[in-house]
């Protein structure tokens, strides 16, 4: 049984293989997002648009009317971080597709595990052995290993696989 764990937090990504617990992670691939490291500002250019409540008066200045932002705030990092979700989906959906595990672990912070969540296509989420919700992106391997559930080791396969 080949099982693919995948560490994660909203800025990297690292893929390893192995087939039992005692086994040491081989490092199968990563990705990282640059865009993750910037600043708030950089990651928006401006404001939303501005529109006034009404047309003035006649006789009234302009400027004498309330205007407000229009347009929804969105949050730059937020999508960034949606946005590396689908990528890292998508290679996890490549792999699957070449036959290069059979379970899948992952293992990432509790809000961006939930992206990932929503990113997985059906096809990957049924794949899935074991969730933790830990950021184990910058542990060395010995403390992965630690983490490692022993559902992911299970004999039988997960449902629908």
């Amino acid at each position: 049984m080949r099982i693919r764990v995948v560490v994660a937090d909203q800025a990297e990504a690292r893929f390893y293989d192995l087939e039992h617990k005692e086994d040491v992670p081989r490092l199968a691939g990563q990705m990282s997002d640059p865009v993750a490291h910037l600043h708030d500002r950089d990651l928006k250019s401006d404001r939303p648009g501005r529109a006034f409540d009404h047309a003035p008066v006649s006789g009234q200045r302009r400027g004498s009317t309330a205007h407000h932002g229009i347009g929804v705030e969105h949050r730059p990092r937020r999508h960034e971080a949606e946005v590396f979700a689908h990528k890292i989906a998508e290679q996890l959906e490549h792999a699957g597709r070449s036959g290069e595990f059979d379970r899948l672990v992952i293992m990432a912070p509790p809000a961006f595990l939930g992206l990932l969540r929503k990113a997985l296509p059906q096809s990957l989420q049924a794949c899935v052995a074991a969730e933790m919700h830990k950021s184990l992106v910058h542990e060395p391997l010995t403390v992965l290993r630690a983490h490692l559930p022993d559902e992911a080791f299970g004999n039988a396969l997960p449902p629908g696989h």
